[in-house]
């Protein structure tokens, strides 16, 4: 599902046509959802407070379409009449031809004196659209921050973006209206997505109002949300005759003294996202610990060093019949073991997950983490080990996550998965998706481990449709097997080997 800017949605809209039928068709969409939410329309009371730009023409449109529907809309106008143009007057022009004309209020004074006939149960903001850029002031704050209190009862509905955001900015630098739900139109805008300008959307639907699919899913248009709709091939069940052999063989390199839950973590979690093989191989004095965590995982010794990491050695062996290497749970930082993890990925004919000391191995060393066509990579990194790769602070990384994951993956032909709340996942060709599924319990150690195997186990099976499609299922079925362990044991509770057994309900539940 796209994000686009203000600017990218303005252009779609003039190259669509005729932007009065999409106000009609935008209008129609918000009455459609509130007919859903509510019902008896003609019991209903209904604010309806409009601005004098686009957005507000949305509003005198929705509050004609009410009326038709035996509604009897109250419509606040926060502007002369004759300040209205172009869309807006036309349909302001139809509103009052139904007999339906608005209560115009032009300043402080007389908002503070307005008093309705009756508490509402729905309050419609078509006050403010994307145009905004800077904090309100005067009349429209006022208006903005005396809803609470004026309609405490009252559902809100925001019409394409709650009055007070920027459509292009997370960031809530000013008054903003507090929405139930947020009827959105064509695409989600940045301030729909992105903290902590979300959380005053409410519960978001994105409208379709009859802009064409070749304008909004241009190439230029790079800002994604994960969806469904992203892999569809992922949703499908198992054909009955197949074997093992037929959904991959992962092999997971990590585990040190001190740190084999990790490479433990990363196989059960390979295993539980349906691969069909998984071997860990880990320091041969690890090797018994990582074994007794699951008797499904095979497991393969290897030398190691004094400080009980793996040693400086080929895994082209290993390599041999695997269709997947997960690098880097619990890998630990000695020298030889850093080299072992670059050395490994120069080895790998596969794709490879690189993760935790696998990514801090290329910190010094970032020109040779590179994915090809027939060897892809998956990087996987939290805002620390992102700004050791590129030798930036972390706060310019959480900063620019978008810009940061983006510029990287593209440089170096990586797939970049940049762990946080909303995670950012930048594929070579410029693509970002954004990720909103996951929770704050999930800030706990081991979480990320489970990532690595998902991703892994998951990248195995082709059948899941193509590398772009299962990254995405990956990252998305991982947060919402986060989400789901939380609802059943609170956020606090919450630890890394949870996600586990809520991966299948998870994809049951994306199946539904």
């Amino acid at each position: 599902m796209k994000i686009l800017t203000a600017n990218q949605l303005r252009k779609i809209d003039r190259l669509s046509g005729n932007t009065l039928t999409l106000m009609e068709n935008a209008g129609t969409r918000v009455v459609e959802t509130i007919e859903e939410r509510f019902e008896n329309l003609d019991d209903l009371q209904i604010y309806v407070l409009c601005g004098k730009g686009n957005n507000g023409g949305d509003g005198f449109v929705i509050a004609r379409l009410l009326a038709e529907r035996g509604c009897t809309p109250h419509v606040l106008l926060f502007a002369r009449e004759s300040d209205i143009i172009g869309d807006a007057a036309t349909n302001l022009a139809r509103l009052n031809a139904f007999d339906e004309s608005p209560t115009v209020i032009l300043d402080e004074t007389q908002w503070a004196e307005f008093s309705g006939e009756e508490e509402p149960s729905l309050v419609i903001d078509a006050l403010l659209g994307t145009g905004i850029t800077r904090p309100v002031d005067g009349l429209y704050r006022a208006v903005i921050e005396s809803i609470p209190d004026l309609f405490p009862e009252a559902t809100i509905l925001a019409v394409d973006l709650p009055s007070g955001l920027s459509a292009d900015s997370g960031e809530v630098s000013g008054a903003a209206v507090q929405a139930d739900v947020t009827v959105t139109f064509t695409a989600l805008k940045p301030c729909l997505v992105f903290p902590p300008a979300h959380r005053y959307a409410g519960d978001v639907i994105v409208a379709d109002i009859g802009n064409p699919d070749e304008l909004t899913s241009a190439p230029e248009h790079k800002l994604n949300l994960i969806t469904p709709d992203d892999f569809p091939d992922a949703l499908h069940r198992r054909q009955e005759d197949t074997h093992k052999g037929d959904y991959g063989r992962v092999l997971i390199v990590g585990g040190s003294r001190g740190k084999t839950g990790a490479a433990a973590m990363a196989g059960q979690a390979a295993l539980r996202s349906g691969a069909g093989l998984v071997t860990v191989a880990t320091p041969s004095s690890c090797l018994p610990q990582v074994a007794a965590t699951m008797p499904e995982l095979m497991t393969e010794p290897l030398e190691e060093t004094s400080a009980g990491t793996i040693a400086n050695a080929s895994i082209a062996q290993l390599l041999a019949g695997k269709t997947m290497l997960g690098l880097g749970p619990g890998l630990g930082t000695h020298p030889e073991t850093q080299a072992m993890a670059r050395i490994a990925l120069h080895e790998a004919s596969m794709p490879v997950v690189l993760d935790a000391d696998g990514l801090n191995a290329f910190s010094a060393h970032v020109a040779e983490l590179r994915g090809t066509a027939n060897r892809p990579v998956i990087i996987t990194p939290h805002p620390g080990e992102m700004a050791r790769l590129i030798h930036r602070e972390v706060a310019q990384v959480n900063a620019n996550r978008i810009d940061v994951a983006r510029d990287l993956a593209v440089a170096h032909d990586l797939h970049v998965v940049l762990k946080g709340f909303r995670t950012v996942v930048a594929f070579p060709d410029g693509q970002v998706f954004i990720n909103a599924t996951g929770n704050p319990g999930m800030a706990t150690g081991g979480v990320g481990d489970i990532l690595t195997g998902m991703l892994a186990g998951i990248l195995a099976q082709e059948r899941l449709g193509t590398f772009a499609e299962r990254v995405l299922f990956a990252v998305h079925l991982h947060g919402l097997a986060g989400d789901l362990a939380a609802e059943e044991s609170g956020e606090e509770s919450l630890v890394a080997t949870d996600l586990l057994y809520y991966i299948g309900a998870a994809w049951e539940q994306l199946r539904a």
